[in-house]
């Protein structure tokens, strides 16, 4: 039995992911933690050929994805689709959150937990290095838009890239959700307190590798779009998230 499922979306990270694949091969083995890593990579840069390469000699190593960007949403919705671990979750492919972080996750899903997020915004968070001024603006306008759109006020983190999920939990949400793109974090969220499902944030480790894949204009746009269709497309007779907020906390 497998016991967790790591999907690592990406997109043209050639250069990174050999990398971060053996870090997680080398986490897992060390705690003898029977796993399987689905690498979900959109582009052409030789991404999905590296991870074949390696799945050669390691069959709990997977490619899917994709020539054209798809969307990060899109990736990891599919990844969940085919996952066998009694845990699934994902992570950046570019290693911003050191998968040794998972120490402070497993206990938590083992405890019964549904979710257990990353999240940079708790007391004990440490930030290595943080983004660009402008983008720290950015976020924290978008954070409280986010906020007013969707009522997920106790969220302190919707974006960090290190969530994992109870297998069902994980196969119901990501088999409501709709959104392709980056928001997919926020839609995800927004259906589990919408459905009740108990979700723990932990502090977490994290640098930003100065990099990003996101246009400033035209992806923000789509993000503001995005969460602006959150609540009517998951419209449930009406019920606004507050109405079903059962099971959130332990």
């Amino acid at each position: 039995m497998i016991e967790v499922t790591l999907i690592l979306p990406a997109y043209n990270e050639a250069g990174r992911i050999e990398e971060t694949v053996k870090g997680a091969i080398s986490y897992f083995n060390e705690r003898n933690i029977s796993y399987e890593i689905i690498v979900s990579a959109d582009g052409d840069d030789g991404t999905r050929e590296i991870v074949d390469g390696m799945s050669k000699n390691n069959p709990s190593l997977k490619a899917i994805g994709n020539v054209d960007r798809r969307g990060k949403g899109y990736g990891i919705r599919n990844a969940v689709g085919m996952a066998k671990g009694k845990i699934i979750g994902f992570a950046d492919a570019d290693d911003k959150t050191p998968i040794t972080e998972f120490d402070n996750f497993y206990p938590l899903l083992k405890a019964g937990w549904d979710l257990v997020i990353g999240s940079r915004g708790q007391k004990e968070s440490r930030i290595e290095r943080k983004q660009p001024w402008y983008r720290q603006v950015g976020s924290k306008g978008f954070g409280v838009f986010m906020r007013l759109s969707t009522g997920l006020w106790d969220i302190s983190d919707t974006q960090c890239g290190f969530k994992f999920f109870r297998a069902e939990v994980g196969r119901e949400l990501f088999g409501r959700q709709k959104i392709d793109g980056y928001m997919f974090d926020v839609e995800i969220l927004y259906l589990a307190k919408k459905i009740g499902y108990s979700i723990n944030q932990v502090p977490v480790r994290w640098r930003d590798d100065g990099d990003t894949r996101l246009n400033l204009v035209a992806g923000n746009i789509r993000n503001f779009m995005d969460v602006l269709h959150i609540r009517s497309l998951h419209a449930m007779n009406g019920m606004q998230i507050e109405e079903n907020e059962v099971g959130n906390d332990k």
